[in-house]
């Protein structure tokens, strides 16, 4: 029975000191799709996948990369949070988040207790308006796996960033996996762990929603819009399982592209309200 009459006698009477503090942060993991320079006109342009990194200027982890992320604030929302962060962090504004996970494994923060709220965006990073901060830098993505062992090369102009990942069956009935770090003396904290999350997530996205569209131009060929799903997926897909795919979320267009050095195409358009 409780020694207290009532509500308001309960809350003044409170002592929240009995119970030990922790700390939330929120990650922020951005995924980009774009064009790549070809210097031969008559190729196609090859796309590449690629992350987002900023580069920490202060311990833990000093010099490290690891994906944009901060402390949220006592009195602050918890979706206005990685905008904020993202903003300050890479000059990033205005793009949609989506909540990917929460990680709080009790020695993922050398610091104290951490739990961290991650979110994920798919955007094209050639289509952004805001100039990056200095400390922030684009990686493109290779992601190997091989009997639930995924081995992952980050690669940008001046550094190459490597991990390896364990994908350990967690629930049978759900085929649900989780992620152990097996390697890493790259990236800071338990990020390889928010990246493999944020790539399954995503290949598991492109296939039962319209994600995919947040980074396509508002005209594309087929081809293009192939070669985003193959990369994402990282398989090769036959085109009657793409079209399947695809079929109930494009339509036509009476527009064609032309140049380039290639045949001429019909360019589709993303049709809205599929899902």
């Amino acid at each position: 029975m409780s020694k207290y009459n009532s509500e308001e006698e309960f809350l003044k009477n409170y002592d929240s000191s009995v119970f030990e503090k922790l700390s939330m942060t929120t990650d922020i993991i951005i995924f980009s799709v774009s064009d790549e320079e070809v210097n031969n006109y008559r190729k196609l342009s090859k796309k590449k996948f690629s992350v987002l990194l900023v580069k920490r200027d202060d311990y833990p982890f000093k010099d490290k990369w690891c994906l944009p992320g901060g402390f949220i604030k006592i009195d602050e929302d918890l979706e206005a949070a990685p905008k904020r962060i993202l903003a300050d962090e890479t000059n990033i504004h205005n793009i949609y988040l989506e909540q990917l996970y929460t990680f709080g494994s009790v020695n993922r923060d050398p610091r104290m207790r951490i739990v961290s709220t991650s979110y994920m965006a798919l955007i094209d990073k050639n289509r952004l308006n805001d100039k990056l901060n200095t400390n922030a830098a684009w990686f493109n993505v290779e992601y190997y796996e091989k009997d639930n062992i995924i081995d992952v090369t980050l690669t940008s102009k001046d550094e190459i960033l490597t991990f390896k990942v364990k994908k350990v069956l967690k629930e049978l009935t759900t085929d649900r996996y989780k992620f152990e770090i097996m390697e890493n003396n790259s990236i800071a904290f338990d990020h390889p762990l928010v990246i493999v999350s944020g790539i399954e997530r995503l290949k598991n996205k492109i296939e039962y929603t319209d994600i995919v569209f947040n980074m396509m131009p508002e005209y594309f060929t087929l081809g293009e819009l192939q070669q985003v799903y193959e990369l994402i997926l990282n398989k090769k897909l036959l085109d009657p399982a793409f079209r399947r795919i695809i079929s109930s979320k494009v339509v036509k267009t009476d527009k064609i592209k032309t140049g380039e050095g290639h045949r001429p195409s019909y360019l589709f358009k993303y049709k809205k309200g599929t899902n």
